[in-house]
């Protein structure tokens, strides 16, 4: 039986596009590879710690909503532990009361990109 997860993990500040997106795509495929699937991803970007880890104070952070068998849960952590880039990660259970709040958050994100002007290209 799959159930909802989402985790999120801070990436050191020190990294490149192309090595953060790397990285990502690194926990995209861990989840899809074991029959997981993705409900939902925001890239976050960087922003300010609450407080210094490992000596720095910013991060890349990333967000994963999945459903997966409850194994694969220990083997995403070990990846995080393992790998050097991530400085922290928060993985956690969804009851039936975060998936609807995650829902109305993403549609009220919707709603809020759909409301914004769009800027006009120069000419």
């Amino acid at each position: 039986m799959l159930k909802q997860y989402e985790t999120v993990f801070i990436a050191t500040p020190v990294l490149s596009d192309v090595q953060m997106k790397e990285a990502v795509s690194k926990y995209r495929d861990i989840i899809t590879d074991n029959q997981g699937e993705i409900v939902h991803e925001e890239d976050w970007g960087l922003r300010k710690l609450a407080y210094p880890i490992q000596k720095k104070t910013t991060g890349f952070y990333h967000l994963f909503e999945f459903k997966a068998n409850p194994t694969l849960i220990a083997k995403l952590e070990l990846q995080y532990r393992r790998d050097e880039r991530i400085i922290r990660f928060l993985t956690f259970s969804m009851d039936k009361h975060a998936i609807e709040y995650a829902d109305r958050r993403r549609g009220r994100r919707a709603e809020q990109s759909q409301l914004q002007p769009q800027p006009q290209p120069q000419q």
